[in-house]
């Protein structure tokens, strides 16, 4: 029987694939906490081997009629961003999919009373919110000498989907990994309250201090679930999406309901460890909590 062993909510920004020196020049000369974050996490969790599967909600795959999971033996390329080119491009990934996973969770799609489709296409393009973290916490050690890493597979969040729906599509991902031999880390890739400042005043905001959040009510509101998130009150953050909503959390908050959808929602009491300071992305709010399962398991 399979298992989720680890979770977390993470920021992918595109500055934490910047070199440093252009990390620090647009933040008054002093580095992000999310690269040294992600360092730590990778040290902590992605390093050991103890899971066989990363599966990554990715808040920037936007589907229309039905969820999708790739179901690729393997995905290889070279990524260009179409919304920042000139810091993202032509970065190398190259990873081994699941799709005995993949193929799984879409068997547990009418359980749940929702539409999951796995596509293996070779011209599925991919997303930055996976390409960013797999950089930092997926890359071989040692790839010329054939270490073929771990399996990761994508999820992408559906733009016509509520709440309710990406509890579901959470539900049918945690049946299906019960119902395999897989360990796996969650990964919910995105950020919190989710609007940018305008061009004419973004380069105004690009340091990293919460002062540059969009609005004050803003940053309370992601600070608020910050705190939630690390007492392990997610049931807080479940009953308060409503207010949440009104400050535009990225892709209606999609990756985290996934990920609790898959942990147990109220019944999860895990608490978070923060593996960043809560930091501003011209408006957003980014953080990094890692949530370890408890020795009882996520519902106990």
């Amino acid at each position: 029987m399979g298992e989720i062993v680890g979770a977390g909510l993470l920021a992918h920004v595109p500055t934490i694939v910047l070199p440093e020196v252009t990390r620090r020049e647009l933040n008054n000369g002093e580095d992000t906490t999310l690269v040294p974050g992600l360092h730590r996490l990778r040290k902590d969790v992605f390093e050991k081997d103890d899971y066989d599967t990363v599966v990554v909600l990715d808040s920037h795959w936007a589907t229309t009629v039905e969820f999708v999971t790739t179901a690729h033996e393997r995905r290889a390329g070279l990524y260009t961003s179409e919304e920042l080119p000139r810091g993202m491009c032509r970065m190398p990934y190259d990873f081994p999919g699941d799709p005995e996973l993949a193929h799984a969770v879409a068997r547990y799609a009418g359980k749940h009373g929702t539409w999951i489709t796995p596509i293996d296409d070779p011209y599925l393009p991919i997303y930055y919110a996976t390409v960013n973290l797999w950089t930092h916490l997926g890359v071989p050690d040692d790839p010329y000498l054939g270490d073929p890493g771990k399996r990761w597979m994508s999820i992408g969040v559906c733009q016509t989907a509520d709440t309710e729906d990406f509890l579901r599509l959470g539900r049918a991902l945690g049946d299906a990994i019960a119902a395999t031999d897989r360990r796996v880390l969650l990964i919910a890739s995105g950020a919190l309250s989710h609007t940018f400042w305008p061009l004419r005043v973004i380069r105004d905001h690009e340091a990293s201090g919460p002062e540059h959040i969009f609005t004050p009510a803003a940053r309370a509101a992601d600070e608020e679930r910050i705190a939630w998130l690390r007492a392990g009150d997610h049931g807080r953050v479940l009953d308060t999406m409503p207010e949440f909503l009104t400050f535009k959390p990225e892709a209606r908050f999609g990756h985290y309901l996934m990920m609790i959808g898959a942990l147990g929602e109220h019944a999860c009491t895990a608490p978070g460890r923060l593996y960043s300071e809560y930091e501003n992305s011209v408006g957003t709010g980014q953080v990094h909590i890692w949530f370890d399962r408890p020795e009882n398991g996520w519902t106990a």
